[in-house]
């Protein structure tokens, strides 16, 4: 593989021209270093162009994707990671781009990993009480009961299987098939964790306040939700009937990536 690096953030963007630039100010401030790659799918409001306005500042630091028209949570993600595997990252993060995600806790999470021995760290809104900021009561029972429906559904004791705020070790992205998954919104977290487990790697729930976005629009809709609900059955009912070896490295790359598929 040659050298690794060490952190990239994978943000994935549609029309977040009003948080992209502080977003990407505050993680580059941060006192441990961190790259960034942003994957865009077709912002109109200009939020790409900001992205490689800023890359004149941050050459070599900030990357940029970009992708034609809305493709789902799930499918930016596991484009960013590929890319990432072949620049050689060692510990890939996933974070909103709105700062519901507190950047100071990227530091947090790559501590649970890089330093305590843990192959995923996931922050956490639910692992110490209920930690979210400026949601309407709805919501809040909403993605709390989620979480008790999953744990009920599937067996994993993940106090927060809907969280979009993690630190993965790139051996575990590599080892759980990316192409195998099938899923973009709420059910994409879900499932990241869910083969996560059931490949044996180690998991940890890092507790974070969750603050709600005060700027642009929030990309939840009740389709997502869906997903998640009948995602949870599908994935259990499937595995019954899979059988959960880590795929090497060498093995991943004879995989065709998402980018040859879109």
């Amino acid at each position: 593989m040659g050298i690794f690096k060490e952190n990239l953030v994978v943000i994935p963007t549609y029309n977040e021209i009003e948080n992209i630039e502080a977003i990407i100010r505050k993680v580059f401030s941060l006192s441990l270093p961190f790259d960034i790659l942003v994957v865009d799918d077709g912002s109109p409001d200009g939020t790409a162009l900001k992205v490689k306005e800023l890359q004149q500042e941050y050459s070599g630091q900030l990357h940029l994707l970009e992708r034609k028209g809305k493709q789902g949570l799930g499918t930016a993600y596991i484009h960013g990671f590929q890319w990432a595997f072949g620049e050689g990252y060692r510990y890939l993060f996933e974070m909103d781009a709105d700062f519901s995600h507190n950047p100071d806790d990227l530091v947090r999470l790559y501590t649970a990993c890089a330093k305590d021995g843990n192959d995923v760290a996931i922050g956490s809104r639910y692992i110490k009480g209920v930690n979210v900021v400026n949601w309407p009561m709805g919501r809040v029972l909403m993605s709390y009961f989620a979480g008790v429906y999953v744990r009920f559904i599937t067996g994993m004791e993940i106090m927060d299987p809907t969280a979009g705020f993690i630190c993965y070790k790139r051996e575990v992205l590599q080892g759980i098939g990316l192409n195998d998954i099938r899923f973009v919104g709420y059910a994409f977290q879900i499932e990241m964790k869910f083969n996560t487990w059931k490949y044996g790697y180690k998991m940890t729930e890092v507790p974070i306040i969750f603050t709600d976005r005060t700027k642009g629009v929030s990309k939840m809709s009740t389709k997502i939700f869906k997903e998640a609900v009948l995602g949870v059955l599908y994935l259990k009912i499937r595995s019954f009937f899979k059988t959960y070896i880590p795929q090497t490295e060498a093995e991943e790359a004879l995989v065709p990536s998402v980018t040859e598929m879109i």
